[in-house]
Parts: structure tokens; C-alpha cells; sequence
């Protein structure tokens, strides 16, 4: 369970002033698989942030009652001075894992070659991406955080990718943000509307994504329960 009391996120503007962009949130969110909706802009990225806790909320509590990874494939928390193996090492010890088997996970699934031990700064964005998506795969948590689905690498690597996602969720649930509906439909039973600087739960996706296409205005595409996208 994962539980929000009053939480209210706003960021400060470049002009001056600040943004709201989720407004005294006050909610239960069970241990199943949560599609997450909502525009662009509405916030769905900063609540996943939240609620992994890499930012935390101006006003409000956040209760963990699940081990939360940060969302799946992240990269803003790596070092561009320290190596790729440096960054995994970190993070490892942070989690309190065994910093050599996490590394030896991360090497053997990133297949990053020699560049494992080399600054992240000199990285391509596509390798940055493997690292990120390697270390996620390579520490189980109770409840994954996915901001939209990853395609990295070749065919095999992203073959390879997807295996290991499967893998973690036969033990594992996720927090999904996805423009794709049939994504959601694929991985995720219940959902959370955001709209407005307000969430709201729904025991069932379908009416989380009926209550999205009403709250926007929105008409489904001819056989919407099917896994076609949506798009903001």
C-alpha cells in the first residue's frame, strides 16, 4: 500500500510564480498494477517522482508500505564524472545490495563492453538508456515505476529487455504511465485519473480510461478496447 496524505507539488516558473500541479492529494493506492492517465502536463511524471520519492511533495505525507524502485530505465540520477560501474555501485549501496553482483548484473545486461568503466558523460543517450533500464532489471522491488515503456538497444537487446520486465512482474506489480492504451490494457487491471491537479482512483482501467476520454473531451477510436493509442 501506498498512501498520500494532503500532498501538494507545485514547481517555480522561470518568469516568476509557480506552476500547482497536484493539489492536496489524498489517496490509497493498493499493491496492483495501476495504469496511470492524464494529459500532458497533468502531472503524471511528477507523481511517479513523488512517490518514489526522488522529489519530495511541498506540503503532505507520503507512507510506503512496499519497497518503490525510482521509474524503470531513469536516468537523471546518474553522475556524468563517475563511470557507468561507479553509478551502479552507488546505488547498490544506497539499497543496500551487494555492490559486485548488482555491477556483474548490470555489466552482463547492459553489454556496455569496456564502456562500463568509463565516465557517464561520454556515453550515447542509447547507452545511457541501457545502463539505466539494466540497473532497474538487476534490484527486485516490490512495486515498479514505468514512465512509458522503453524501446533500447537492437531487436535482441530489446527482446531481452522485455523478458526481464515480464520476469519482475510474475513477482512484482507496477505504477504505469503510458500514452498507450493498449500498453495499459496489457500490464495494468486498475487506473488513477489525473486531471486538473486532482487523482482519482478506479477499481477497473476501463473506467479509468472512460472517465480520461470524458475529462478531455475526448471520443474512443472505433474499437477502443482493442490496443490502439491514444495520444495527448
Amino acid at each position: 500500500m501506498i498512501r498520500l496524505h494532503g500532498v501538494t507539488k507545485s514547481y517555480r516558473l522561470q518568469g516568476g510564480g509557480r506552476r500547482l500541479v497536484l493539489d492536496d492529494l489524498t489517496l490509497d493506492l493498493p499493491h496492483r498494477n495501476i495504469g496511470v492517465l492524464g494529459r500532458n502536463g497533468a502531472g503524471k511524471s511528477t507523481f511517479l517522482r513523488l512517490i518514489s520519492g526522488i522529489v519530495d511533495p511541498d506540503r503532505g505525507r507520503i507512507r510506503r508500505d512496499v519497497r518503490i524502485s525510482w521509474p524503470v530505465g531513469f536516468r537523471g540520477s546518474f553522475h556524468g564524472q563517475l563511470t557507468g560501474a561507479e553509478n551502479v555501485r552507488f546505488v547498490a549501496r544506497l539499497y543496500g545490495m551487494d555492490e559486485n553482483a548488482i555491477i556483474r548484473a548490470v555489466a552482463d545486461f547492459a553489454e556496455l563492453g569496456p564502456f562500463l568503466h568509463q565516465p557517464v558523460r561520454s556515453y550515447s543517450s542509447g547507452m545511457t538508456a541501457r545502463l539505466a533500464f539494466g540497473l532497474s532489471m538487476s534490484i527486485h522491488f516490490d512495486t515498479y515505476l514505468v514512465d512509458e515503456l522503453m524501446s533500447v538497444g537492437d531487436a535482441n537487446f530489446r527482446e531481452k529487455s522485455r523478458l526481464a520486465f515480464q520476469s519482475r512482474l510474475r513477482t512484482s506489480r507496477i505504477i504505469m504511465v503510458s500514452h498507450s492504451m493498449g500498453a495499459l490494457r496489457q500490464h495494468c487491471d486498475c487506473g488513477l485519473l489525473i486531471h486538473q491537479g486532482k487523482a482519482l482512483f478506479f477499481d477497473d482501467l476501463s473506467d479509468a480510461i472512460d472517465a480520461y476520454h470524458r475529462a478531455n473531451g475526448l471520443l474512443p477510436r472505433t474499437g477502443d478496447h482493442g490496443s490502439d493509442d491514444d495520444d495527448d
